[in-house]
């Protein structure tokens, strides 16, 4: 399609405007080729004619669609032009308040000058992970991209931030950094980033100033490299500077400050530290009071030099090196109060103990007369000899300036460099990102040499820039197979070659330079005799011959020569530096080291390299007088040399471009200046790239959005199955010219303009078939009406017509009948009504013609009169005004032309003097004449209009003349006939008057009378209705009072209901305030948990390497056993004999750490010494105590053989056990770590060993004799003939009593039984101690390890202390220390006491429980049944109990237990195959049988190593939803199986009765119950972040950008403008993904068990995760938020609800968590009109707040043409609606929120009895009991 055809009628087109820039018109009439005048409407109505240039012939630049205005990416826009880009970020920046928008691979970003909330860290956790393209436009969304493609391309990033002063180029890199330290973290606990922030408050107070334009102006250029390590976490950071503007130092303009550290300090003048700086007010100093404006408007210098002190210190800057700072800052203020008085017109002296001299050289440490002489003198060595030459006061003052500007800008270089030296790691660097912060181009009035230096970088930048812009381009083409066509673009060489190359301007200045006398005039003289007429980008200024002018690439600039060779030259006298150098201040001849070695930018760069950079160079072994030529470079040299540093890093780099624009000069807030803008973006080469994309094809679109797109468009044949032949074949029909698209692989690349031409084909058809649609619905509904009210009518009309025919046919009989009555009678009424009336007529008229004949005169008559006084009056009112006016008028012509002829001398003057001036003004006075054309034109169509008015009114008046003249001759025939009658109407007149009279008497008569009686009737009415109205009165107070009575009970009720529904609501929200403070504590002790295991991890696998050989273990560290150790229990005793020994030797040096712990290990070590001798001696006085109850326990006699036997066979079983865990006692006693109290040759040792080697060995004994008394048992049984039944028991009483070692027999059975239960009693002692001291170990391990953190904070705190203060410190510390230890043995003693004495009590209770079985067993037993049971030599079985729903296992089984239980256990088979919460109810059951048995030990340890197993399953496995569902459901039955059998009332409400004989009965787990509710609520919160985790990829997908009503929501023509470079989306999830995922998570809570109200808990989480997610994308992405986008996020939050319906949990508040997110879909969808829609919109959007709302309807972005956007009016009247709405100012949700989880106690119906235990745990161990 040809581009002249465009301009139809009705089209829309940009003209230039001298104020707007650029305005929009419409076209009245269709453009034909040939035309030279274009008819153009304004949008204010007023009509144009635009006239075409005749040569060009060029036609104005057409405007975008609507539908196009406010897109993210400028490239997407159909006509890509300056118009179009500055409209589009009008649109953005002043309608819908977005200040970044995408141009291509640039981020335009617009200062608001406001404070907004989109920086905070919900925002950055919304673009971390995402695709550039996916989001709004931010700086976070670029810091993202180079972050994104460092970690996948593995290539370096640049962010190059450029822009104007005050455009915020500095916030945008504070950002991105900022974006870089939340998002990556640091890769130590160093703290790296937050290192690397707090550089921007130091560099800001040295190098920001305020100026004109900006009140934190950076003054100097900076590349900051961040870099990363392999994992890409922040380890360090690099700084390089660039032209730092030292001038500002010494003089600062109107308005405008030194930078800010000088007023910094003298705000701080007042501190005590700062006293000797001898500081004061900032305007008595000269060098900081010569702009005028000290203090900057909401800035607190005082705070902000806090702020600089916090961050020098957080960078390692002591506080010794920032008093140096100090001290030198404050030296050159006092140094620019320095006065010279002149001796004469060549010298100069100071005034001597000059004041501000004298305190300069106190905190400089130098000669004051040295430095006073140095100051008025200058050294001249020539090639014979010296001399010392005075010099005048004003080579004395810039002397002075000179060293200030040189001394500052050393102390720069110098906090740089120790600010890199801080930011550097020892970590080797895997990777950097660096962020570029330099000036924008520059043009002022009067341009110098540091505008001629700031634009020459940026021609540097520009030409990168546009290289890289057409490199992208060219891979697109290459990538998608398209022909490539060069495409010309700006090239920045040829003017970057006259600058910097060979005889260039820098070559010519440098030579100048070196002559010795070269001045500012002889090197322009040899740039005009260089440069002139050879180069076209070299001019010479027609009036001047100081001055040059260079066309940039954004303008013509031109440059005063004055000043560049002094400001090249940087002079500074050699003789001050020295006294400088000689200063006893230490730290000012640091400063100046560097002119003797480093041969890098200096003063003027300030590039601020680190050390390690500068070696990069390579050191050249030169001539002597090769240092100082080197120190002799100038500054265009260095800053040249810098920049291609600079230019070869960003080449060797990925770069992405943020280009700050200033909107105004103002700093008003959201105010745009198109002049400024356009200004901005022809420099920064916005344009440049828009010119770039616009020249090749810049729409692109994939073939399946094309085919979404414009499928209306096609016909149904045109349709086939392969989307790509189908776009060909379209396009084909639809774009003739071929050359307007291309096909390339994935997308169909279109030229500028093609997609607004499909756009208006795609709406004429929508518009088409919509009135079709239209049309054939309203005739269809219409046509259907109409039937339907036919029918009726016609039923009706047939009822209706009926009866009206019956009723006719009455009627006509009564009329015929009454007809002929009525025409008798009216004839005769008629006749005698008509004589009366026809006589009283003739009377009536006569008097009333006569009456009005004459009222008709006079009025004539009256008329006549005044017209003629009118016409006279009139006559001399129009005359008198006439010549007043002529007068006025002459009067006023005089004074203008007067005042004209004036101003036209007055402008004769000046065009004489200025032709600039005499064209400008002759261009505004074509433009008067033409407006003053316009007026005569329209002036004369008013005459015109008028005189066609006068016209019709003479025609009118002349019809109106005759018509009167008509009516007078009338009304004078009349007059005549009146005469005649007035005599006669006298005579009647005379009767009627006195007929009149008599009745006016009689009427007042009757009057009189009627008001008397009307007077006494009201008089009486009147008293009754007063009576009345106070009796009502009366009532009413009555039932006013009654009614405020009751009202007043009815507000106090509800008063008081609403007081306590109020107090309720809020003690609720404080609970769940409350618990949710506490379980985030909790997530953040796992958190620290989980952070000190990997550290002690880190830790062991760096400093503890494991050597061959025989390890030992360090007090100081756990084992790896106790790795999950719960804090508040101790582990397992058998992680003791496990752990593996650590060297106890270390080859560090002894540090005060070290110290410490060998101290408290030896304290540690005594007291275990004493604890195993209090036990041993406790062990004798049992041993004793047991021998001596053995000498006094009774011999039984009569046991029956049978219950020997059993008693037998139990003692094999417990001496087995007993031997065993005798060695293991043994084991574990040659273990202990003491080896003074347990060596052999101890004493304590040795009647250990000597007792239980003596009950050994009788143990030994007496099994020998069972054994015996066993086989004789045998043979007596064989030897024993068959005998009478009823006999044998006798016969076998008889021969047991006869046998002769009957007495031996008991005697060894009751001393074994004895002995056994001795040794058991032990062993069990032996077992606590053991324990105890395990539990002592652990604690004393815990608080080693608190203890070693401690020691290692004070000893970096030690270290920062002076050696006195840090002898004082460690003393005091171990003081206290001591003192702790005393308070925590003195406890530990007292614990003891308890146990021993609880102990006892347990012995006593077992003791008396084991004597009262024995004796009911021997009683239970007759002799009958010893006779009736065959007598065998083998083992008889017992008979099964019933279970008491217990599980019993071994002491040594407890590992196993846990292994196979939690650790191992598959929770899909579990969950499938068993019954829900198995595991849980097992612990439970062992727990009841420890219980039963009264064994706290072992209650503690399985509960102990259950907590911990299960967090080493969920730290293992905590990235799987079925683990961590499984163990949360199964923890939370534990919990409530405790809470059930703890036999308290509240919890056995719903129990039976057998359930309650399951209670625990001696120990009360209380305090377990907290801690495995702490548990689960940390399972719960990991749950949550596990499914969050699961969802997040799908939610956005399957909620926002996934079509689920297909075709509602039409592709908006973005013209696809990803990023290439983002990361290709890895699968598309649909709404049905995230509802399988929910019924997955569903399912599998529900096979485990889990709770029903924690199950709706869960859901509600995960709704609120999924509205939260939505709703943020939704107001970052201004392509959702749309009418049809409102409608698929409806639908999608109806298909929750409905999911929600099928599971049944409606009720679980989860719908309620979707609220905003609904409401937000509401407001897509709603009118927004209207002040009613407002309102409506305020009373509906009561969930959402304030900031959202707005920002929903700033980012409402219409798909279709039939849509409208959002007035600005009318977001402001929603604002002013809810500017009283006290709700929170975030933007975001916060999607990470977490709602507090409570556990409602739901008891088990399943009864322990019935439990059975699958094979497939492998559990066989357990034993039921």
């Amino acid at each position: 399609m040809a581009a002249s055809e465009l301009y139809t009628k009705f089209a829309r087109v940009w003209i230039p405007d001298p104020e707007e820039v650029w305005k929009s018109a419409e076209l009245l009439k269709d453009y034909k080729p040939g035309d030279k005048v274009l008819l153009l409407q304004l949008e204010d109505g007023k009509d144009l004619e635009y006239r075409l240039d005749p040569k060009t012939k060029e036609l104005p630049h057409l405007r975008n669609p609507d539908i196009l205005v406010g897109e993210n990416d400028l490239t997407a826009l159909s006509y890509l032009h300056e118009p179009a880009v500055l409209h589009n970020l009008r649109v953005r920046f002043i309608d819908s308040k977005l200040i970044y928008t995408y141009c291509g691979i640039v981020l335009v970003a617009i200062n608001p000058y406001e404070q907004l909330p989109i920086y905070g860290e919900d925002i950055i956790n919304a673009y971390s992970g995402q695709n550039m393209g996916d989001m709004d436009p931010h700086i976070f969304a670029v810091a993202e991209e180079a972050y994104k493609q460092m970690a996948r391309d593995e290539r370096n990033q640049s962010i190059i931030v450029s822009g104007e002063s005050g455009a915020g180029k500095t916030v945008s890199a504070k950002y991105a950094m900022r974006y870089f330290a939340t998002v990556s973290g640091s890769a130590s606990e160093a703290n790296v980033e937050e290192k690397v922030l707090a550089s921007n408050p130091i560099m800001e107070s040295i190098g920001n100033a305020k100026t004109t334009r900006n009140d934190n102006s950076s003054r100097f250029g900076k590349y900051i490299e961040i870099g990363f390590d392999k994992r890409y976490r922040i380890i360090g950071a690099n700084m390089r500077t660039y032209l730092l503007e030292k001038s500002r130092v010494v003089f600062q303009a109107e308005e405008e400050r030194n930078y800010h550290i000088f007023y910094q300090l003298c705000a701080s003048a007042d501190l005590s530290e700062f006293k000797v700086l001898r500081l004061g007010d900032a305007n008595n100093f000269h060098y900081t009071n010569q702009g005028g404006s000290p203090v900057i408007e909401g800035v607190d210098d005082a705070k902000e030099m806090a702020h600089t002190r916090q961050a020098c210190t957080l960078l390692g800057i002591s506080e010794s090196y920032q008093m140096g700072i100090f001290r030198i800052l404050a030296g050159i203020l006092h140094l620019g109060n320095v006065v010279f008085m002149s001796r004469d017109s060549d010298s100069c002296t100071i005034p001597p103990k000059h004041e501000p001299l004298s305190i300069f050289c106190d905190l400089m440490g130098v000669d004051f007369e040295e430095l006073c002489h140095w100051l008025c003198h200058r050294k001249l060595a020539t090639a014979t000899e010296t001399y010392i030459k005075p010099i005048s006061k004003l080579q004395a003052t810039n002397a002075r300036d000179a060293l200030a500007k040189h001394i500052y800008a050393k102390l720069f270089n110098w906090i740089v460099d120790h600010v890199n030296q801080a930011l550097h790691s020892a970590v080797k660097q895997h990777s950097f990102i660096g962020v570029l912060d330099i000036y924008g181009f520059e043009t002022f009035e009067i341009n110098s040499f540091e505008q001629f230096c700031i634009n020459y970088a940026n021609e540097k930048l520009q030409q990168q820039f546009n290289m890289h812009v057409f490199k992208l381009e060219q891979e697109e083409y290459m990538k998608e197979q398209i022909p490539w066509t060069l495409i010309d673009f700006y090239d920045n060489q040829p003017c970057i070659n006259l600058i910097e190359s060979k005889l260039g301007i820098l070559d010519l200045l440098d030579e100048e330079c070196k002559m010795p006398k070269g001045t500012d005039d002889t090197w322009a003289q040899k740039l005009y005799n260089t440069h002139l007429n050879k180069c076209a980008l070299f001019e010479k200024p027609r009036l001047s011959n100081k001055a040059f002018i260079i066309q940039h690439f954004a303008d013509k600039v031109e440059y005063q020569c004055e000043g560049f060779l002094e400001k090249n030259k940087d002079t500074v006298f050699e003789e001050q530096i020295k006294v400088l150098k000689s200063s006893k201040f230490k730290m000012l001849p640091e400063l100046f080291q560097d002119d003797e070695k480093v041969i890098s930018p200096t003063s003027a760069t300030s590039s601020g390299r680190t050390p390690l950079t500068r070696t990069l160079s390579k050191p050249t072994k030169g001539r002597p007088g090769q240092t100082a030529k080197e120190h002799k470079k100038t500054v265009g040299h260095q800053f040249r040399n810098s920049l291609h540093l600079l230019m070869e890093t960003l080449n060797a780099t990925t770069p992405h471009y943020v280009r700050c624009i200033k909107p105004n000069d103002f700093k008003f807030p959201f105010t745009f200046d198109e002049k400024r803008a356009v200004q901005q973006l022809r420099a920064c080469g916005v344009l440049e790239t828009i010119r770039i994309s616009a020249a090749g094809f810049p729409s692109r679109w994939t073939y399946q959005e094309f085919f979404s797109r414009y499928r209306v468009l096609m016909k149904q044949k045109d349709v086939l199955s392969d989307r790509k032949q189908t776009c060909k074949n379209v396009l084909e029909k639809l774009i003739v010219d071929k050359d307007k698209y291309q096909f390339g692989k994935t997308k169909i690349f279109f030229r500028a303009g093609q997609v607004a031409y499909l756009e208006k084909l795609r709406a004429d058809k929508l518009r088409a078939a919509c009135i079709r649609i239209q049309k054939t619905i309203r005739g269809w509904l219409l046509r259907k009406k109409y039937l339907r009210m036919r029918k009726a009518a016609i039923t009706v009309q047939r009822y209706v017509r009926g009866h009206q025919a019956r009723c006719y046919a009455k009627f006509l009989r009564r009329t015929k009948a009454a007809t002929i009555i009525q025409k008798y009678w009216r004839m005769y009424v008629a006749r005698r009504r008509y004589k009366i009336t026809r006589t009283a007529t003739i009377v009536l008229q006569s008097y009333l013609r006569g009456y009005l004949a004459r009222n008709r005169y006079h009025k004539i008559l009256r008329e006549h009169k005044a017209v003629i006084i009118q016409k006279w009056v009139r006559g001399w009112l129009a005359r008198t005004y006439y010549k007043r006016s002529i007068h006025a008028i002459i009067y006023l012509q005089c004074c203008f032309r007067r005042m004209m002829a004036k101003r036209e001398l007055k402008k004769l003057k000046i065009e004489a003097r200025s032709v600039e001036r005499y064209k400008k003004l002759h261009i505004g006075m074509e433009n008067k004449i033409m407006q003053l054309q316009r007026k005569v034109d329209e002036q004369n169509k008013d005459y015109k209009c008028l005189m066609e008015k006068l016209t019709n009114l003479e025609g009118i008046y002349n019809s109106e003349t005759e018509k009167l003249r008509s009516d007078l001759e009338r009304l004078q025939l009349s007059e005549e006939e009146a005469k005649i009658a007035t005599g006669r109407v006298l005579s009647l007149q005379e009767e009627i008057a006195k007929l009149r009279k008599d009745l006016e008497q009689t009427q007042s008569e009757k009057k009189s009378i009627e008001e008397h009686a009307d007077r006494y009737k009201q008089e009486t009415e009147q008293l009754v209705s007063n009576l009345k109205e106070e009796n009502t009165l009366l009532k009413q107070e009555k039932e006013a009072l009654n009614h405020r009575i009751v009202e007043q009970a009815k507000e106090m009720t509800e008063t008081m209901e609403k007081k306590l529904v109020e107090e309720t609501k809020q003690l609720e929200l404080d609970l769940n305030d409350e618990r949710l403070r506490y379980q985030n504590l909790l997530n953040e002790f796992s958190r620290l948990e989980e952070r000190y295991d990997d550290l002690k991890e880190e830790m062991t696998l760096m400093v503890n390497v494991p050597k061959p050989g025989h390890k030992r273990t360090d007090s100081t560290h756990s084992s790896n056993e106790s790795e999950y150790t719960f804090s508040s229990e101790i582990a397992e005793t058998e992680d003791i004999p496990s752990r593996t020994e650590e060297p106890s030797e270390k080859k560090v040096p002894l540090d005060m750490s070290l110290f410490l712990k060998l101290q408290k290990r030896v304290t540690e070590l005594e007291q275990e010494k004493q604890v195993m001798q209090d036990e041993l001696d406790r062990k004798e006085e049992q041993v004793l105590r047991s021998k001596a109850k053995e000498e006094e326990r009774p011999q039984i006699r009569g046991a029956e053989l049978e219950y020997e036997s059993l008693k037998r066979q139990e003692l094999e079983s417990e001496n087995k056990k007993l031997k065993n865990e005798l060695n293991e006692l043994r084991k574990a006693l040659n273990e202990k770590s003491a080896p003074e109290v347990t060596a052999p040759g101890a004493p304590a040792y040795r009647v250990l060993m000597e007792q239980l080697t003596s009950v050994s060995e009788e143990l030994d004994v007496r099994k020998e004799e069972v054994l015996i008394l066993r086989s004789q048992l045998v043979s007596q049984k064989e030897a024993i003939q068959p005998k009478n039944t009823m006999t044998d028991s006798t016969i076998l009483l008889e021969d047991v009593q006869k046998m002769k070692d009957k007495g031996e027999i008991a005697q060894a059975y009751i001393g074994l039984k004895e002995t056994n239960r001795l040794l058991e009693s032990q062993l069990q002692s032996q077992k606590r101690s053991h324990e105890n001291e395990a539990e002592a170990l652990r604690g004393e391990i815990q608080s080693l390890k608190e203890e070693n953190n401690r020691q290692q904070q004070l000893l970096a705190q030690n270290l920062q202390l002076p050696p006195e203060a840090r002898i004082e410190a460690s003393l005091q510390h171990e003081i206290t220390r001591l003192t702790n230890e005393n308070l925590d043995l003195m406890e530990q003693l007292e614990k003891q006491d308890k146990t021993v004495r609880k102990l006892k009590k347990q012995l006593k209770v077992f003791a008396k429980k084991i004597g009262e079985l024995e004796v009911g067993q021997m009683e239970n037993i007759s002799p009958g049944q010893i006779i009736d049971e065959p007598i065998r030599p083998v083992n008889i079985p017992r008979k099964e109990k019933d279970f008491q729903g217990m599980l019993e296992y071994k002491k040594e089984d407890e590992q196993k237990l846990v292994k196979n239980l939690i650790l191992e256990l598959k929770p899909r088979g579990v969950a499938v195959n068993l019954i829900p919460g198995l595991p849980a109810y097992i612990l439970f059951m062992c727990v009841r049988h420890a219980d039963y048995l009264n064994d706290d030990q072992k209650v503690r340890s399985l509960l102990t190593s259950t907590i911990n197993s299960i967090k080493k399953v969920l730290k293992k496995r905590g990235d799987d939803f079925e683990t961590v569902s499984f163990w949360l459901s199964n923890t939370c039955r534990f919990l409530h199986c405790l809470k059930q059998y703890s036999g308290e009332e509240g919890f056995m409400k719903h129990n039976t009765s057998r359930q309650n004989e399951h209670c625990l009965t001696n120990f009360d787990l209380a305090e377990y119950r907290q801690v495995l509710s702490d548990l689960a609520i940390q399972i719960y919160q990991q749950l949550v972040r596990v499914l969050e985790n699961i969802l997040q990829p799908m939610i956005v997908s399957g909620m926002l950008e996934h079509e689920t009503i297909q075709g509602v929501s039409g592709v908006k023509p973005t013209g696809l403008r990803k990023r290439t470079s983002s990361i290709a989306d890895e699968g598309t999830y649909t709404l049905d993904s995230i509802l399988r995922q929910l019924n997955s998570f569903h399912s599998v809570m529900c096979q485990h068990g889990m709770d029903p109200e924690l199950i709706k808990q869960v859901v509600k989480q995960m709704f609120y995760i999924v509205g939260a997610v939505t709703l943020n994308n939704l107001l970052l992405r201004k392509d959702m938020c749309s009418w049809s986008k409102g409608m698929q996020i409806r639908y999608n939050v109806s298909q929750l609800e409905e999911w929600l319906r099928d599971k049944n949990l409606m009720n679980s508040g989860a719908k309620e968590t979707l609220e905003p997110l609904i409401q937000a879909a509401q407001l897509l969808q709603v009118k927004k009109k209207t002040d009613d829609d407002a309102e409506a919109i305020c009373s509906m959007c009561n969930a959402l707040t304030t900031a959202q709302i707005v920002k929903v309807l700033n980012l409402y972005t219409p798909v279709n043409e039939f849509e409208e956007r959002v007035s600005v009016s009318f977001i402001r009247t929603i604002q002013m609606r809810l500017r009283d709405r006290k709700d929170s100012p975030q933007l975001l949700m916060d999607a990470k929120h977490i709602f507090p989880v409570t556990f409602p106690f739901n008891p088990s119906s399943l009864a322990l009895e019935t439990i059975q235990i699958p094979a497939s745990l492998g559990l066989g161990f357990i034993s039921r009991v």
